[in-house]
């Protein structure tokens, strides 16, 4: 059997940059499940329907979820690269069907953050006023959270190598 890594954190954390490093400090097969790809398997939706996106964000999320179960089962590290808020977290047990699953949360400050998003080559946000909410809604997990504002990749990977080595992120 394989393992369940969920990289979290706000957006503009950090979790695909960290996710490269974890993919090559991997010691078996890997499978990379970067979460913001499914937004693109949605062809077309009725997006004026309040409460859409909100609906959207947690279908996703199941997808994501339930791919990795596949991948896991056959014996890969799936690192689930999205941002999947501790909200969310009883629904991820249910469809892993009871399997524990590391939950490694990313939160640098939210300056941070919003200067991260703001820059980004791709889907840029210059406001991040929307995203304080999701920002603040990881508060109260800091036994699963890496909060580093100035951290480079690597040596943030290798922390979370370690946490995974000691059940420091394990959810069961």
């Amino acid at each position: 059997m394989g393992s369940v890594v969920i990289l979290s954190g706000p957006v503009g954390a950090g979790k695909t940059t960290i996710a490269r490093d974890l993919i090559a400090s991997s010691p078996g097969a890997v499978a990379y499940i970067e979460g913001d790809v499914f937004w693109k398997f949605i062809a077309r939706a009725p997006w004026e329907r309040e409460g859409v996106v909100f609906e959207n964000f947690k279908m996703i999320m199941r997808a994501m979820t339930a791919s990795a179960r596949h991948f896991e089962r056959d014996g890969y590290e799936v690192i689930l690269d999205f941002t999947i808020p501790p909200w969310y977290l009883d629904a991820i047990r249910a469809l892993l069907v009871g399997k524990p699953f590391d939950y490694v949360v990313l939160r640098p400050s939210e300056a941070v953050c919003a200067a991260r998003a703001a820059g980004r080559a791709e889907g840029s946000i210059a406001d991040y006023g929307p995203y304080r909410d999701l920002y603040a809604s990881f508060d109260g997990f800091e036994r699963f959270t890496i909060a580093d504002d100035a951290g480079e990749a690597p040596a943030v990977a290798a922390r979370i190598r370690a946490g995974l080595a000691t059940g420091t992120f394990r959810m069961t």
